[in-house]
């Protein structure tokens, strides 16, 4: 009893030590990374010392493990040798391990991480300095084990680089996302933004664009009163200009500068050159993808370009609206015609227009249907049929029951898509 009561401060004060360790691992692994590179540029040293340690935070991790188990070990061994003087045999043993684990888990793991985790920020600067003296000394060690573990695990064909990363930034953050909106936690329209400004560099303009059946153009050639009655029939402030050939467009006009022209003519709309108020077009490959259109557009202060295919032949446009829908879906104003490309049918089907894109689709009825093959919903059905459907053919396409309902020519334009059939 007496070699008991001699050495409980020594055991108790490593007790204390591993619950630093637990701290110091706990609060620096949650610690507000935003918040301590602000507070060192505000001058706060042990925040500096915070952000050194988790710039390579596998050797931290691993030093303060290793400092951690060797004090848990040595408590546990001290603890046995005293107890079996007084207890000897296996009965010793066992009263040992079970005062330890008591002692380890309630004093030295739950109550120090506790503690770390409410005040994640305030223990991690506290505890940095401690911390940046254990992963020099334990530094080398690590060093030393990673290496092994790397070594061992090439035997077993597993390659691992010393700078390896195992998730991507934009997975990690993709991952809370979803993983917080099966929760509840996060919206669907929420999980939709987000996941649509992680997409913008994954997609390209070709995958967002205007058809260019699609783009209202006006004929180069035509009078200027003709020009103005066009502009005025669009409801869109910029408007290609082609000359005799729709592929063959010479200029981009811009009501606001054909107003301008107007005012300045003093209303008399056949003195108009129109030569002189267009702007030169754009062009863009349909490769490029939307992160950096976004980029170009704010750096050209422009909100229009044309996209082009890898021979040169106009594909269609894109403007920054088609960007920023990525992210926030359908942006409509008061000139924007509701031609209800998605209706909810009384039976839980949709009658979609055929040129409604897939991802539309998907935001719109929280859907999962694929869309690496095709962007619209008409172009997916043609690929999964393998063929151009006739009116009133119906197909299964990933649990969806596709039915044609109208086709111009060659192009579907009016489908029903019934809801995802139950899965066993």
């Amino acid at each position: 009893m007496t070699a008991i009561l001699a050495l409980a401060p020594i055991i108790f004060g490593l007790l204390a030590l591993s619950a630093v360790f637990s701290a110091a691992e706990t609060a620096l692994t949650g610690a507000s990374r935003a918040r301590m590179h602000q507070l060192e540029r505000d001058g706060d040293h042990a925040a500096g010392r915070v952000n050194k340690l988790l710039s390579d935070q596998e050797t931290m991790i691993g030093s303060v493990l290793l400092g951690n188990n060797l004090i848990n070990i040595l408590a546990s061994a001290v603890t046995t040798q005293v107890l079996t003087r007084s207890i000897p045999g296996a009965l010793g043993v066992a009263i040992a391990t079970a005062v330890m684990t008591v002692l380890v888990l309630v004093f030295a793991e739950v109550l120090p991480k506790t503690i770390a985790i409410l005040r994640s920020d305030d223990m991690a600067r506290l505890l940095s300095g401690p911390t940046l003296v254990v992963v020099r000394v334990f530094g080398p060690i690590i060093f030393a084990i990673q290496w092994v573990i790397r070594k061992t695990l090439g035997l077993f064909g597993f390659q691992m680089t010393m700078e390896m990363d195992v998730l991507a930034a934009h997975e990690e953050i993709r991952g809370a996302v979803e993983y917080h909106h099966a929760e509840g936690l996060v919206e669907s329209r929420d999980r939709w933004m987000l996941g649509g400004v992680l997409d913008l560099a994954e997609l390209d303009v070709g995958e967002v664009m205007v058809h260019r059946k699609a783009i209202d153009m006006i004929d180069a050639g035509l009078s200027p009163r003709e020009i103005v009655a066009a502009a005025l029939e669009s409801a869109h402030s910029r408007l290609p200009l082609y000359r005799e050939d729709p592929e063959n467009i010479v200029g981009v006009l811009h009501a606001k500068e054909l107003l301008q022209a107007i005012a300045d003519a003093d209303g008399d709309i056949d003195a108009i050159d129109i030569s002189k108020i267009t702007r030169e077009p754009w062009f863009v490959p349909e490769t490029t993808n939307l992160k950096d259109q976004l980029g170009a557009f704010l750096k050209r202060k422009t909100h229009f370009a044309l996209v082009v295919d890898e021979y040169g032949a106009l594909e269609g446009m894109v403007t920054l609206e088609d960007i920023l829908e990525e992210i926030v879906g359908e942006i409509e104003d008061e000139y924007d015609v509701d031609v209800s490309d998605v209706k909810p049918n009384p039976d839980g089907s949709v009658t979609v227009d055929g040129a409604v894109t897939i991802r539309e689709l998907n935001r719109a009825m929280n859907w999962e249907l694929p869309d690496e093959e095709a962007v619209t919903i008409a172009g997916l059905l043609i690929h999964e049929a393998q063929t151009i459907p006739q009116v009133g053919q119906t197909f299964s396409v990933c649990g969806h029951q596709m039915r044609v309902l109208a086709r111009k020519r060659n192009q579907i334009t009016r489908l029903e898509i019934g809801p995802a059939a139950a899965r066993d």
